[in-house]
């Protein structure tokens, strides 16, 4: 017998199984074989939320939640944040490899010069209300260049695919910055060819009358590092459902408004808001204790704290601490900063939150250097959508090239009513 098995035995009927194991999985299809009977559907797996149900195999991304470790395609998140740049990370992230020095000058010119947008698109962003989210204007006006651009359904060839890579990671930027500037009722900001990828959407943001718009080059450094920790993060809600909807191989454009649809919920990319919330809630680095026992209690949750997949430090919340000194040097010091370190040290102190292996994450810290830097919280998931494109697209093309995956179509538990003929209207009591 293989060790490399799983010996399941039916009680139901006394039957013994055979589960052949690879990487630490089973195959779903085989727990089919297990039946009462002949007519029987076989055993299935029940699973809410697929907190322990691998849907795909992948090469993008590896977390290892116990230990701290995030690497894309091998490469820890600490030499990336220090050492590249955006658009190196998204070229390995998507790629595989780094690029080499030809092949990063081809990538940054073709994302550069696919960053404008149609005209008719700054019609269709000019059609929602004043006060409209920028989440909810993004997730719009992605969906709608799948009719901009009728060329993206052609997801088998290859060419294709890299066309509407080029314009989904271009022109995101450019449709985050116009739904902002459309918020807040000022003028649109074309982009600037001149400017990198994170200087550029700066200054799609936040010029004014200045003839050359100049980014401060810490802000911009910052970003570019909290866009590299935002890529990609393994099977999360909204790369699952890229995925799904990938696989009825629908265009990328409205396979990428549905996964940035999915980042809107407040479970998934609006945490760092609630960590604001919950700063400005407890006002002063005096009344964190106060705020720490209302949390023991169960009368209120700690934002910013815990993760589904990592429990231990989440590596990219240090990453981010690191730099927010930078960025507070050029924005002056945000107060909630110390409100945040003082919660962030009892909490590591403390035996309630360590035997809970809650510790900091990404969104603990994220949103304290967005504010900083003058960012509206309503802007914050759309800064996590401009990175996390390229993340979804990755995970797209690799749904797509697997030719084990097949288009989601989950199994159910039916725990409704049993078969009952019709009863006709004057004969219902």
């Amino acid at each position: 017998m293989s060790k490399d098995t799983l010996t399941i035995v039916d009680n139901r009927t006394g039957k013994q199984y055979e589960i052949p194991i690879w990487k630490g999985t089973i195959r779903a299809m085989d727990l089919r074989q297990i039946k009462v009977s002949d007519d029987d559907f076989g055993l299935m797996s029940y699973d809410p939320g697929f907190t322990n149900t691998a849907s795909c195999k992948s090469e993008i991304t590896f977390i290892d939640g116990e230990r701290g470790i995030l690497l894309y395609r091998g490469y820890p998140i600490e030499q990336l944040a220090e050492r590249s740049t955006f658009l190196e990370t998204a070229y390995l992230v998507l790629f595989g490899e780094l690029p080499t020095k030809a092949e990063l000058d081809e990538w940054v010119w073709n994302i550069t010069h696919h960053t404008m947008l149609h005209e008719n698109i700054k019609k269709f962003i000019d059609g929602f209300h004043y006060d409209a989210h920028p989440m909810g204007i993004l997730v719009g006006t992605v969906g709608a260049l799948s009719t901009f651009y009728p060329d993206a359904k052609n997801i088998h060839d290859p060419a294709s695919r890299l066309k509407q890579t080029y314009r989904l990671i271009a022109k995101m930027p450019t449709i985050a910055a116009f739904a902002y500037r459309h918020s807040i009722g000022m003028p649109y900001v074309y982009p600037d060819n001149e400017l990198s990828y994170t200087g550029n959407f700066l200054n799609m943001l936040f010029k004014t009358t200045e003839l050359k718009y100049k980014p401060n080059p810490v802000l911009e450094r910052a970003l570019d590092v909290l866009f590299i920790l935002h890529a990609d993060h393994e099977q999360n809600c909204s790369a699952t459902t890229m995925r799904a909807v990938g696989s009825s191989h629908a265009d990328p454009f409205s396979a990428t408004a549905a996964a940035a649809a999915a980042l809107y919920g407040p479970l998934h990319g609006g945490a760092n808001e609630a960590v604001l919330r919950m700063l400005n809630e407890i006002g002063s680095k005096e009344n964190v204790p106060a705020y720490i026992k209302r949390v023991k209690a169960g009368e209120m949750r700690l934002m910013g704290f815990g993760h589904r997949v990592y429990k231990n430090y989440d590596p990219r919340a240090r990453i981010i601490k690191q730099i927010a000194d930078e960025v507070f040097e050029v924005t002056g010091r945000n107060p909630l900063l110390d409100i945040a370190l003082e919660l962030e040290r009892i909490a590591l102190e403390d035996e309630y939150f360590i035997s809970r292996r809650l510790y900091p994450n990404v969104d603990f810290y994220s949103g304290i250097i967005y504010q900083a830097m003058g960012f509206p919280v309503t802007m914050y998931p759309v800064l996590f959508a401009i990175p996390r494109t390229v993340g979804w697209i990755a995970q797209w093309q690799e749904m797509l090239l697997d030719p084990e995956q097949r288009i989601a179509r989950p199994r159910q538990v039916y725990v409704g009513k049993g078969r009952r003929d019709y009863v006709p209207l004057e004969e219902r009591s």
